[in-house]
């Protein structure tokens, strides 16, 4: 990539982040006009203090605030701290106790019963009972829920013998339940309001009931989201603050000011640009952390459309795999926020991750000059052995200058590529409808379990046009299929994990999809904030825990 690249690139950012901040102070920020776990940052020798009001980012807004119908990252972001799910997760990605506090699963692995914890209530003080697991499960998770109708399609049941116990009853072993059943992917939603409506017009989902440790308040629509502390809440002594207020800034370097000034003490997901995190870091009175994004370990990605002859061939795929410097491309365009990766189950995910015998493709221009020769596609006597378009996911400035590194890349070993830029609507259709693309990038995430986000990328069965975030690609391959549904149905996890072994071992050889990086999001938040989790899902989590030192 050229030095005159790299240097506009920064310049532009470091330009955006002044006069973002000069507007910042120009015009302050609208206050809003409202009166742990062992992972669990606490000040060192410090008891935790109960009171005070926490002023929070979210950007973008959400949509709505429930992730029932909805996966935008925003609306987790918010509504953990109202809803629950049955598990949370512990450090080294296991579930632990939330709404359930202990599970049994039969020999058969076809039965998973759930003793659910006594004496929780809605924040309408309505008991919390099986009837609400039965109902999300059978209505919710399995019928409107993005993932869910996938992950929970092998339960054909829920029985409720009494009211503090539920009993799914599946087709077959599935494993990959518990690893969706936490605040963020499967929230539970009061039965009582939601049954006999339309799940998506509910009126809830602006102002939502839970059982979790804060209660909705307001919602002043392009301002802020308030919460407050829900005083009958399950865990003794929780939440530690009164409120939280989640404020919407869309100017990305007027919430870096935020923080700066101590305006907002809290801002999870990269809510600043990427060319400030240094200059933070750099910041006495901060903290900048990537722990808390293990459960979704998203990785940045190349796919390819494999109707596209030349892209069809497996020699020119692993071609563009060693013409790109990914260590670099983390470094220059994501300011060093991300490791190269290895395949599309990231290095998080320590119970699937392998590297043994995964092919790999070291940054080697020479040998990717030697594939596209060999596939059939020499230079011509302008250079140039054929030309493609690239589309990417238009989320931020990054991707934009990421198509660019991407093109002047492949450029460099003789490939012509145009990069198309469109909103995200132009973006799903071309790419997951019309499938008119040659190149597509973007971020995806893998979950906690690569059944959940990973295989649907791979999958035959996952070729659905105008579903978004499935097998654009076109690739089927019966011998990776039958591994694939093989996985789905293993109730031993040792032999579930090699069958994933083997699965990165298949796709990084024929490489329908090219993993760049993992990404590491980040979070924000002052000093004075304590009790921020590190858990796998801490980005989504709830901030029962945290407590602001004066």
């Amino acid at each position: 990539m050229s030095e005159f690249l790299i240097d506009r690139i920064r310049a532009r950012a470091r330009m955006g982040a002044k006069a973002g901040t000069l507007a910042m102070l120009a015009v302050p920020l609208a206050a809003a006009l409202i009166g742990g776990p062992a992972w669990a940052q606490d000040a060192a020798g410090e008891k935790p203090r109960r009171g005070g009001q926490l002023q929070a980012l979210v950007q973008p807004e959400p949509p709505v605030l429930t992730t029932a119908f909805n996966n935008s990252f925003p609306i987790g972001v918010v509504s953990t701290n109202v809803y629950e799910g049955l598990v949370s997760f512990d450090a080294s990605q296991r579930p632990q106790p939330a709404l359930a506090t202990r599970w049994d699963i039969s020999p058969d692995g076809k039965t998973v019963t759930f003793h659910l914890r006594k004496g929780v209530k809605w924040h309408d003080g309505v008991d919390f009972t099986s009837a609400d697991v039965q109902y999300n499960v059978m209505e919710v998770w399995k019928k409107v829920h993005s993932r869910g109708r996938i992950t929970f399609a092998p339960v054909e049941s829920v029985e409720t013998p009494d009211k503090y116990t539920a009993v799914l009853k599946l087709a077959h072993p599935s494993l990959v339940i518990l690893s969706a059943l936490n605040a963020v992917e499967s929230q539970l939603l009061p039965r009582h309001l939601y049954e006999g409506t339309d799940i998506y017009k509910n009126p809830h989902n602006l102002a939502p009931v839970g059982t979790g440790p804060f209660k909705f308040k307001e919602w002043r629509k392009g301002q802020y989201i308030a919460l407050e502390r829900n005083p009958d809440y399950w865990d003794s002594g929780k939440p530690r603050l009164d409120r939280v207020i989640f404020r919407i800034v869309p100017d990305a370097a007027s919430r870096a000011a935020a923080l700066e000034t101590g305006d907002v003490q809290y801002a999870p997901f990269d809510a600043v640009p990427q060319a400030d995190v240094q200059r933070l870091r750099d910041n006495p009175e901060l903290v900048v952390s990537t722990k808390g994004y293990d459960w979704q370990s998203q990785y940045v990605f190349l796919e390819f459309n494999l109707r596209n002859p030349i892209l069809a061939k497996r020699e020119v795929r692993q071609a563009f795999a060693h013409a790109i410097d990914t260590r670099a491309l983390v470094d220059t365009i994501w300011y060093g926020l991300g490791k190269p990766a290895t395949g599309p189950v990231p290095s998080t995910l320590r119970q699937f991750y392998t590297q043994d015998g995964v092919p790999t493709y070291r940054f080697d221009r020479a040998q990717a000059e030697r594939l596209l020769d060999a596939a059939g596609y020499p230079r011509k006597t302008d250079g140039v052995r054929f030309s493609i378009f690239q589309d990417y996911q238009p989320f931020n400035e990054a991707f934009k200058f990421q198509a660019e590194y991407l093109r002047q890349s492949l450029k460099a070993v003789g490939v012509d590529v145009k990069v198309r830029n469109q909103d995200l609507a132009g973006f799903v259709k071309r790419v997951y409808t019309d499938y008119d693309f040659d190149i597509n990038t973007g971020q995806w995430s893998p979950y906690l379990d690569p059944q959940i986000g990973v295989i649907r990328q791979y999958w035959s069965k996952g070729i659905s046009a105008g579903v978004p975030w499935t097998n654009a690609s076109g690739y089927s391959n019966p011998e990776l299929d039958k591994l694939i549904e093989a996985a789905q149905v293993e109730g031993q996890a040792g032999k579930r994990v090699k069958l994933f072994h083997e699965f990165q071992r298949v796709v990084q050889k024929d490489l329908p999809v090219l993993p760049l990086f993992e990404i590491h999001h980040f979070t924000v938040y002052s000093k004075k904030l304590h009790g921020v989790s590190r858990a796998p899902d801490g980005g989504f989590a709830s901030l029962k825990d945290a407590w602001l030192q004066p």
